[in-house]
């Protein structure tokens, strides 16, 4: 896979990322509209939070946003619309940053891979059919059934491996 057919979290030169936070967030109006659930303004405002940049964030990150933005939130408000995003298929936990990040394409359900630049904290997901399938093979020929994937890759981005991080 060469690297211009990789679904891009690494904003590209020239990147308006307020078009991006646009399409994301009209995507998921769409989304709640067809699936029938209620796009709260305070979900509207997290998945905002998590779309702001491209790298992940904490939900204590999110909760001081909040805070900056003069609503009162607890923690367990910020836990509660993260949960509604993640079952929406539009956010993902990264689990070995505890952190979230905005699905790239929430219209099909997918499994996530994902790696992750420990310098920058830069995260480009995939969603490569084949790691699918053979993660798949590899359970049922261990008698195992894989029921969710979510596999974390750790390394260094091109940038951070140039600039010697």
């Amino acid at each position: 896979m060469n690297e211009a057919s990789l679904p891009q979290r690494i904003p590209p030169c020239g990147h308006n990322h307020n078009i991006c936070v646009s399409q994301a967030l009209e995507t998921a109006e769409k989304r709640c509209r067809e699936l029938g659930l209620r796009f709260t303004v305070l979900r509207r405002r997290v998945l905002q939070l998590v779309w702001d940049s491209h790298r992940p964030v904490g939900a204590y990150d999110i909760l001081d946003s909040l805070k900056q933005d003069g609503k009162k939130a607890a923690p367990p408000t910020v836990y509660r619309a993260l949960d509604f995003l993640i079952d929406a298929d539009l956010v993902h936990r990264l689990d070995s940053l505890n952190a979230f990040v905005g699905c790239s394409d929430p219209s099909s359900s997918h499994r996530g891979q994902f790696l992750i630049c420990r310098g920058c904290r830069t995260v480009v997901e995939l969603d490569d059919a084949k790691i699918n399938s053979l993660v798949q093979e590899i359970a049922a020929d261990l008698g195992f059934t894989a029921e969710q994937q979510m596999l974390e890759i750790q390394g260094l981005c091109q940038v951070c491996r140039e600039a010697g991080v």
